[in-house]
């Protein structure tokens, strides 16, 4: 049997962050992801990108790993937000958010999965130990820690089991944490599209009456669509040729970045909410996904995901340091208290976004196009919004101010 301090159950983004944080903190640290390194950084794998506000491009820094992003990363410089229909102008109410109002040179940076995986794995310390292929299959309490069982047969014991093994996460289930959640009667297209003119590190988001169409500058002259549709209609726009999804991405996208085709494959997915009652139990903690899924309406999912690896980490290392247990409940009540408020508070607020903008119903309509230009015309309104986007207000981790944690 394999022993170390702390076992993540799950190898993606955040679950790679937080194993990195807490062993560049000094202690040992197993990953153990159901996938293979080659198979996540394929491009045929996960088209989808991540837009990182600059407090996590501040974690990422002070872990190592962003110079390994950068090259790849596009910064977003503004903003835009319009309301509108396909094939009609926008409201004349939109909101703009500018980095250069909050004295910063960006809002965040918009980089592809595939290349957030890649640097967590060149940064890997030599207190990291990744098994994968290989899945966590059962926990097991045992004296002084918890005993991870692997589908390849080996066994692990830790002192903490962290699951960060997405949405559906079995872990959470098996440990008797329930959840809160429903889906929403949409589901999320995503590609690239190749444009004819430059998009000067602008990011738009168009609220159409299916749901928000967000356009997210990448390198070069493209973008990535996220592309809201009611989930009886996306199954024919998936399958449309080439041509006739071009045209229709057309039609979304507007006139402002001149002719735009596709590139590369098309992917979808069901958007829902959830909230698991709790977010640990002794020895046993939820990280990203397996604690919320938020609507994707404002790019937010992956930061508040690393959010919880930065103040997990914190958490445990500062029990560490003190002599105290890692794996033990009142420990871990600091992580949930931290975390679970903002969670949240988060959760809601993309939830009545996507209600409030998902529809066309005209007072509503009048309504919201009201409060962009509101919000729009109120500068310190507009200035709080951009340092809440960018990850920087309230009681923040030390790793997301860009200190070692």
């Amino acid at each position: 049997m394999q022993r170390t301090d702390i076992i993540v159950c799950g190898g993606g983004m955040v679950g790679l962050t937080l194993g990195l944080a807490a062993a560049q903190g000094g202690l040992f640290v197993i990953v153990v992801d159901a996938l293979a390194p080659e198979a996540v950084l394929a491009a045929s794998f996960d088209g989808r990108v991540s837009a990182l506000a600059y407090a996590s491009v501040r974690m990422l820094t002070a872990l190592g790993v962003w110079w390994h992003v950068e090259p790849h990363a596009q910064p977003i410089h503004e903003i835009l937000v319009t309301d509108g229909k396909p094939d009609q102008p926008a409201s004349p109410f939109s909101l703009h958010f500018d980095a250069g109002e909050i004295g910063a040179s960006t809002l965040g940076h918009i980089a592809e999965n595939r290349h957030i995986r890649s640097a967590l794995y060149a940064a890997i310390p030599p207190g990291l130990t990744l098994i994968a292929p290989a899945a966590v299959t059962r926990l097991e309490n045992a004296s002084g820690g918890i005993i991870a069982h692997l589908s390849n047969g080996e066994s692990v014991k830790a002192a903490l089991a962290v699951a960060a093994d997405g949405r559906e996460s079995k872990l959470r289930a098996k440990m008797g944490i329930g959840v809160i959640g429903w889906s929403y009667p949409q589901t999320g297209i995503v590609a690239t599209v190749a444009h004819e003119r430059p998009h000067n590190g602008v990011a738009y988001e168009h609220f159409l009456p299916s749901g928000p169409f967000a356009i997210l500058p990448m390198r070069e002259n493209r973008s990535s669509l996220v592309w809201t549709e009611d989930k009886n209609k996306a199954p024919a726009m998936l399958a449309l040729d080439a041509a006739d999804f071009d045209a229709e991405v057309a039609r979304r996208f507007g006139p402002h970045l001149g002719t735009t085709h596709v590139v590369g494959g098309r992917w979808s997915y069901p958007l829902s909410f959830h909230l698991a009652r709790d977010f640990v139990r002794p020895r046993f903690a939820l990280a990203g996904d397996c604690a919320h899924g938020i609507h994707p309406i404002a790019g937010q999912g992956l930061n508040l995901g690393l959010k919880d690896a930065a103040a997990l980490a914190e958490t445990v290392l500062d029990a560490a340091r003190l002599g105290r247990d890692i794996g033990a409940l009142d420990t871990l009540k600091r992580y949930e208290r931290w975390r679970r408020f903002d969670s949240l508070a988060l959760a809601a607020s993309t939830d009545a976004l996507n209600r409030l903008f998902s529809n066309d119903i005209p007072p509503l309509r009048h309504l919201r196009d009201l409060g962009l230009g509101i919000v729009d015309a109120i500068g310190p309104a507009r200035r709080f919004f951009m340092r809440h986007a960018g990850g920087d207000v309230g009681k923040l981790p030390r790793l997301l101010k860009g200190e070692a944690a």
